[in-house]
């Protein structure tokens, strides 16, 4: 299956399956996960970057563990909406998961997601070190939920 557009990725979705989130930064990948219909995001874990073939096998685990139907990876898409290396990484990171699950699969635009979940951490008075154990997580639940939102949307 190819990368989806925004409508072609809710089309291709079962009823009543859940979604997996990920932000795929260089040295962790943040998890999340939504509820079976589609209107909550949650944060769910955060893995190490290691090879690529380590990473998936640990995604695919958590994926078959919620029974996903589908990918949101995050794309890192510069301020001014141009691609730079991260988002080129990121749409690597997403043709190699699709080479070892063909299933629906759409890029999204996660461009302040660490920015604001750090914002709050910080607001919430969270250690350094705490921010940095779940800011990989909670980022990608934050990033989800803008896609689960844009679907909500196209819906009603």
């Amino acid at each position: 299956m190819p990368l989806l557009d925004l409508p072609a990725f809710a089309a291709a979705l079962p009823p009543r399956a859940a979604i997996m989130g990920l932000d795929p930064g260089q040295k962790r990948i943040g998890v999340a996960v939504s509820d079976t219909t589609l209107l909550i995001a949650s944060s769910l874990d955060t893995i190490a970057r290691s090879k690529f073939a380590a990473d998936a096998d640990a995604i695919l685990k958590l994926y078959d563990a919620r029974q996903c139907a589908g990918f949101v990876i995050g794309l890192p898409l510069n301020m001014d909406g141009t691609s730079g290396p991260s988002a080129q990484a990121a749409r690597a990171f997403a043709r190699n998961m699709l080479a070892k699950r063909d299933v629906p699969l759409l890029l999204w635009d996660e461009r302040l997601s660490t920015a604001a979940v750090t914002r709050t951490l910080i607001e919430g008075d969270a250690s350094r070190r705490r921010r940095g154990e779940v800011v990989d997580k909670m980022a990608a639940a934050y990033m989800l939920q803008g896609a689960l939102d844009a679907m909500q949307e196209r819906r009603t």
